[in-house]
């Protein structure tokens, strides 16, 4: 029997009605650019249908071998260890069928055109009130327990610093890390520039991304002098759906090695010495298929500044004062 391929787009999940109709739009996307190729897609947790019914519906249209990609920005915990956990609990109860796991979006080019489009949108909504170089931008990252998906933040910031041209630039985080939005944006207004476009890095609507806004308007409140910039987030641009479909063309070619070279759970990094080797296992069985809206009233802001542990391995800086809490 010939073998057919599929794939299979593996997100997290949200509470976020919202966020789960864009996430499924770049599945349809996808299966745009690719109709020749069965695409399916499921979540870790928060929402349906789940990782394990896309897979499922791949391998009842035939498929035996899944290119799994991960609908996520970065490699942190989600891709490096839930879904892998996943996607091999599945292969080992079910003989005949590969699953092959795909690297990240991480910071491609077609993803930072992407980037820089949204930041162009925000500057030409906003008209003529500042050069570029009396123009800071701040990047607003989801925030990682992994030093290394964190940095990655940084580096886009500065790619789209350089590339436009703006006078300064910053990274910010929603939540686990270090510095939050809102003291970040005040360290920020502090620098004497005339406006401050504020960039959440997030794929998705969500709680997070309204909350980031949110912070925006507190802070350009205490402000008045400078003009605060709320650029929108990636969403289904259709160059991120283009590196989706080129994560999926890259496990076919074996390109599918992702940056460990910094990665807290292969070497030892600097505040995470005691992290390297960990099990990766996923974490997400508990939430695993729990609906949005008022189905699922459980307080679980996942890695991001959740009160109760499922396993994840504690933020050594737990306790820093500019951070780290998912932002209320």
């Amino acid at each position: 029997m010939s073998e057919k391929t599929g794939v299979m787009v593996c997100g997290h999940g949200s509470r976020d009605e919202g966020a789960v109709r864009e996430f499924a739009r770049v599945a349809e996307g996808l299966r745009k650019l690719m109709p020749d190729t069965p695409v399916e897609y499921g979540y870790l947790e928060f929402a349906t249908p789940i990782i394990r019914d896309g897979l499922d519906k791949l391998r009842e249209r035939g498929v035996t071998r899944i290119l799994a990609v991960p609908g996520m920005l970065f490699a942190a915990g989600h891709v490096k260890n839930d879904i892998p956990s996943v996607l091999n609990t599945y292969a080992a109860k079910h003989e005949g069928v590969t699953i092959e796991l795909g690297k990240d979006l991480g910071i491609d080019p077609k993803m930072i055109r992407a980037a820089g489009a949204r930041i162009q949108q925000a500057l030409d909504g906003a008209g003529d009130g500042a050069p570029l170089h009396e123009t800071m931008l701040v990047v607003v990252g989801r925030g990682a327990s992994d030093p290394d998906a964190n940095g990655n933040v940084t580096k886009v910031m500065r790619l789209l610093w350089e590339g436009f041209g703006f006078g300064w630039g910053e990274t910010v985080y929603s939540g686990v890390t270090f510095p939050l939005v809102e003291p970040g944006l005040e360290h920020a207004a502090k620098l004497g520039f005339r406006r401050i476009i504020v960039f959440p890095y997030f794929l998705f609507t969500g709680i997070l991304v309204q909350r980031i806004y949110d912070h925006t308007d507190a802070v350009a409140e205490r402000h008045p002098g400078i003009e605060f910039i709320k650029a929108p987030y990636l969403n289904d641009h259709p160059l991120v759906i283009e590196t989706f479909k080129q994560r999926a063309g890259q496990i076919l070619t074996g390109d599918t090695a992702m940056n460990c070279g910094a990665c807290k759970y292969r070497t030892q990094v600097l505040g995470f010495e005691d992290q390297v080797g960990l099990a990766q296992e996923s974490h997400h069985h508990h939430v695993e298929g729990i609906g949005t809206g008022h189905a699922h009233d459980h307080d679980h802001s996942h890695e991001h500044g959740h009160s109760h542990d499922h396993g994840h391995h504690p933020y050594p800086h737990a306790d820093h004062p500019l951070g780290p809490k998912t932002l209320k």
